[in-house]
C-alpha cells in the first residue's frame, strides 16, 4: 500500500472523494479507499486514464465559460484538491472569479481550506454539504455568490453518487431553478453503455466497498441527456470525454466510458 495513505481514525467504506485522489495518483486516502481504487481499476483499465481525461474536460469547460464572460463558479463534489482546481483556471483568464466549493467529506474541506487559496482579485470559499442537500448549498453559496448573475454549475463526475430513487434530476433542476439566466451546467458522468461490461463490474467492486449513500450508478446517453432538459446544450452536444472541444494535442479515445456537455439556461 501506498506509505502516504491516511492514518488512523480508519473508515470503514470507501469514500468517492479519497477514491478519486487514489486514481488521481494523491495520498489523501486511507487503506479502505486504496484497496477500492485498485480493484476497480483492475476490473476496468480505462478508469484511471477516464479520470484524468474528466479532470482535463473540467479545465477547458471552466476556461470556455470564462471566455463568455462567467465570474461565479459553483463546484459541487469538488473532491480533494489536484492539479488546475476550477478557481485556478477561472481566476488565471478573469482574476476577479469567485469560486465556492462543496463536498461532503470533512477531510475535502480540511485540505481545501489550506490548499484552495484565491488570487487577491477573487474569492474562494468552502462549504460542507452533500448534494442532496439544496437548499443549504445554494443558501451557503448565496453568501459569496450573486445568484442574480450568472454562475457556472460544476456537476463533475458527482450525480453518479445519486440514486434513480433520490431522483438526480430533480436535484439537478433545483440547483439550476435559483441561478439566473446565462447560468450553465458543466456536467460529466460514467457511462452505462460504453465498455458496458467493464463499467459494470468495476462499479460493482467499488459499491461492495464504499457507503450505501455513495454507492454509484452508471447511466446510459439517453439518462444524462435528462439531466439538461429545458437548457441549451452548446457545441458539440453530449459526447465522451475526449470530445468535448479538444486542443490541437489532444487525442480522442471514445472507449472512456464517461458522457459529459456543457449546456446554458435561458
Amino acid at each position: 500500500m501506498n506509505e502516504n495513505t491516511l492514518s488512523a481514525p480508519h473508515p470503514v467504506s470507501a469514500h468517492p472523494a479519497r477514491v478519486y485522489n487514489v486514481w488521481l495518483g494523491g495520498k489523501d486516502h486511507y487503506v479502505v479507499d486504496q484497496e477500492a481504487a485498485e480493484l476497480a481499476a483492475q476490473a476496468n483499465s480505462t478508469i484511471v486514464p477516464s479520470v484524468r481525461a474528466n479532470r482535463a474536460f473540467l479545465g477547458r469547460a471552466v476556461r470556455h465559460l470564462t471566455g463568455l464572460g462567467i465570474r461565479q463558479f459553483l463546484d459541487v463534489g469538488t473532491g480533494i484538491p489536484a492539479a488546475a482546481n476550477t478557481h485556478e483556471v477561472a481566476q488565471q483568464a478573469a482574476p476577479e472569479s469567485r469560486v465556492v466549493y462543496v463536498d461532503n467529506d470533512p477531510i475535502v474541506l480540511t485540505h481545501a481550506r489550506a490548499l484552495l487559496v484565491s488570487g487577491p482579485e477573487g474569492q474562494t470559499d468552502y462549504v460542507q454539504a452533500d448534494v442532496r442537500d439544496v437548499e443549504a448549498i445554494l443558501e451557503a453559496a448565496a453568501r459569496n455568490l450573486d445568484l442574480d448573475q450568472p454562475v457556472g454549475l460544476m456537476l463533475v463526475a458527482i450525480l453518479q453518487y445519486i440514486k434513480d430513487t433520490e431522483d438526480p434530476w430533480d436535484i439537478t433542476r433545483r440547483l439550476l431553478d435559483r441561478l439566473a439566466p446565462g447560468s450553465h451546467l458543466v456536467l460529466s458522468h460514467p457511462a452505462a453503455d460504453v465498455t458496458a461490461p467493464e463499467v459494470a463490474e468495476s462499479m460493482r467492486i467499488y459499491n461492495e466497498r464504499a457507503a450505501s449513500h455513495a454507492s454509484a450508478t452508471p447511466r446510459t446517453h439517453a439518462e444524462v441527456q435528462r439531466f439538461f432538459d429545458g437548457l441549451e446544450i452548446l457545441e458539440p452536444g453530449l459526447v465522451t470525454l475526449t470530445r468535448w472541444r479538444p486542443g490541437p494535442s489532444d487525442v480522442a479515445d471514445d472507449t472512456l466510458p464517461m458522457w459529459c456537455a456543457v449546456a446554458r439556461k435561458a
